[in-house]
């Protein structure tokens, strides 16, 4: 049975008690990253070989904020076990006994496929982007790019393809909280398209169709994925 049922105020202190236990590994986690920022700096140019030779800064303080940028995303995935694990211990008092039994699954899985969106747009669909945004501007113009917009644009699309392959943990979890089931997933396939191609289309930063259907495809896949998942771990 679920435990007993927390008044607001408890689940407001819950909360708060769990940021707490994410905030202190994940500030520990961005000191220690910001000692190795020049690496992993060197290693997120990794998708611009060929596209982009060298990047520039135009302020005394952007070389700063750049490493900053990387220390806390490097941050958050050397952390990211223990913020999906507090982020279980919050909802488990919404499962059951047998359900809570899969902590170690949530946690692996989560992690997993957040790793496997990362390195999908790390390794496919940032050097396809970038190289196709590079070969607008033709032979006319030169490429200036300053390394606080390119850090900012790998981040932000990484941790975007990051966030789309929770789509089978997101899920799992709603059917374990009887919030959704595989027959809903079904009825709204259609609905499904439409949004995973606006969404598709908002992430990708490229105009044309084939970067944007480059995403696109693995979505639907996870969303058929989704309904395989929510039928296996639909409530007995």
């Amino acid at each position: 049975m679920p435990d007993k049922e927390l008044s607001l105020i408890g689940h407001l202190t819950e909360l708060r008690k769990r940021i707490i236990y994410c905030l202190i590994p994940f500030l520990l986690a961005t000191v220690f990253s910001a000692l190795f920022t020049r690496s992993i700096l060197g290693f997120l140019r990794l998708p611009a070989k060929g596209a982009i030779e060298k990047l520039a800064f135009f302020s005394p303080q952007e070389i700063a904020v750049t490493y900053i940028k990387i220390a806390i995303f490097s941050g958050l995935l050397l952390t990211l076990p223990i913020i999906l694990y507090q982020i279980w211990r919050f909802i488990s008092p919404a499962l059951e006994e047998r359900q809570k039994r899969h902590t170690i699954n949530f946690i692996f899985f989560t992690w997993f496929s957040f790793f496997i969106g990362v390195g999908f747009c790390f390794f496919c669909l940032l050097p396809i982007s970038l190289k196709f945004l590079i070969s607008l501007a033709g032979d006319d113009l030169t490429p200036v790019i300053s390394v606080s917009k390119y850090i900012s644009f790998v981040l932000a699309l990484t941790l975007g393809c990051g966030l789309v392959f929770e789509m089978p943990v997101l899920a799992w979890i709603l059917t374990k909280l009887k919030i959704l089931n595989a027959g809903i997933l079904r009825k709204k396939r259609k609905y499904a398209a439409v949004i995973i191609l606006i969404v598709a289309a908002i992430i990708t930063p490229t105009t044309d169709p084939f970067n944007m259907f480059l995403l696109a495809g693995p979505m639907y896949i996870l969303y058929e994925i989704s309904i395989w998942i929510s039928q296996w771990a639909r409530p007995q």
